[in-house]
């Protein structure tokens, strides 16, 4: 088998490794070295026009992880049991023209003068009008949160091809996280909303069946 072949079957494992973890093993825990490097491909992530709009916040005090329990109803078994847990937040304030993202281009992405100005007219149209994201302050958040989904599915997929397991989390009160969070002074004035969650660690017991999927026919249509 080729090498080229070979990595492919690695990555093909790894996907098939990888299920959502409920309760993990408490007395194994991920080691910093192995930590970073899933957060760094969370970091690595693409984002649409590079806007980044993601912090992660990763939650090892217990007793914080307490008060995220009782307004988690889908973190019940990981957050006590969860060798990192993180939770995604997504920018509110990612309008072409805000500060952020002003600060984001010229002093990250290192853009000149003239090349922003030039661009500002096309990320507005962009925003705008092909994504409408003007119309609610809801709809560009949830475009935001939508890209930091990308990081999501790259810290699990890398994860899992080093061995360590990982839970996607949803359910949980938006409201309540937020507040929780606010008062903790983690939002950045509002300039910050929970997005998602995710727990890291190592299995407890393998699951109880394997993997299933629709097959590659229901779910793949050509246009040739």
């Amino acid at each position: 088998m080729s090498n080229h072949d070979a990595k492919k079957q690695d990555i093909l494992a790894a996907f098939n490794f990888r299920h959502a973890t409920k309760v993990f093993d408490p007395t194994k825990k991920i080691s910093d070295e192995d930590f970073r490097f899933i957060l760094e491909t969370g970091r690595l992530s693409p984002s649409s026009v590079g806007y980044e709009p993601w912090k992660f916040l990763v939650v090892q005090n217990k007793e914080f992880r307490e008060k995220l329990k009782e307004v988690s109803w889908g973190a019940q078994g990981q957050l006590p049991t969860a060798s990192h847990f993180v939770i995604i937040l997504a920018r509110t304030d990612v309008r072409f023209d805000s500060e952020y993202v002003q600060q984001l281009q010229k002093h990250v992405k290192q853009m000149p003068d003239d090349l922003l100005e030039t661009l500002k007219p096309r990320y507005r149209s962009f925003q705008e009008e092909d994504q409408r994201l003007f119309e609610s302050d809801r709809a560009l958040y949830d475009w935001a949160s939508k890209q930091t989904y990308i990081a999501l599915g790259n810290m699990m997929t890398a994860a899992a091809q080093i061995g360590i397991d990982s839970c996607p989390i949803e359910g949980f009160s938006y409201d309540k996280v937020n507040e929780t969070l606010e008062k903790e002074g983690l939002l950045e004035n509002g300039k910050l909303a929970v997005s998602a969650m995710v727990a890291f660690g190592y299995r407890k017991e393998d699951p109880a069946r394997p993997k299933t999927r629709r097959a590659m026919e229901d779910v793949v249509e050509w246009i040739n």
